[in-house]
């Protein structure tokens, strides 16, 4: 996983609620056995009219949003199945963190996981945001993991809880196993200590 310290970036608005893993990516695009190209089925119902074509009206497809790397969704975001495939296709699109009100529990964990940050901030936040960036796309926000803020562009700051041992893992780039694998020596010396 990339490390995530501090993002200062633009983001796309996602005016849903409930936003469902199988609209994040539809089940049809499961079959890959790598999370590269992932992102090309992201919102894939919403981002493509039936013959297959961009839709216009989808902010994704703006040109405007091209390369946000946060996207501000409404309450309840990645609920439905398991599937960390909806992760993978959000990073693949380039997205770093989600900001809504609030998120399901397996996704916001899945997530942590693997290298997306899920900040969730009050619903008025959410929606305030989102008239900015409607309004000026250019909008970046900053999102500072290790002090768990994130900065509005009029300056004020907003504080984001955070689990402290997927903080360290988000801050330092690893998934669970890697961080295993990066105190190996303490493991080691632990069992040596005890005799195993």
């Amino acid at each position: 996983m990339n490390p995530f310290t501090i993002l200062n970036a633009t983001a796309a608005p996602l005016r849903a609620e409930n936003v469902d893993t199988d609209q994040i990516i539809p089940a049809r695009f499961l079959t890959a056995v790598t999370k590269t190209g992932m992102g090309q089925g992201l919102f894939a119902a919403w981002r493509y009219l039936p013959d297959g074509s961009p839709n216009p009206d989808f902010a994704l497809n703006r040109p405007e949003y091209a390369g946000a790397q946060i996207l501000l969704s409404g309450k309840n975001f990645g609920s439905g199945s398991s599937r960390e495939h909806a992760v993978w296709a959000l990073t693949d699109f380039g997205f770093r963190a989600v900001i809504a009100p609030s998120f399901a529990d397996i996704f916001h964990n899945n997530a942590l996981k693997n290298g997306l940050l899920p900040v969730t901030l009050p619903e008025d936040v959410v929606s305030m945001l989102m008239d900015l960036v409607d309004e000026d796309p250019a909008t970046r926000i900053r999102i500072d993991l290790p002090a768990q803020t994130v900065t509005l562009p009029d300056g004020q700051q907003l504080i984001f809880d955070i689990d402290p041992y997927r903080k360290l893992c988000l801050i330092q780039g690893l998934d669970d196993l890697g961080y295993l694998l990066a105190n190996l020596d303490a493991i080691q010396a632990y069992e040596a200590a005890w005799g195993k």
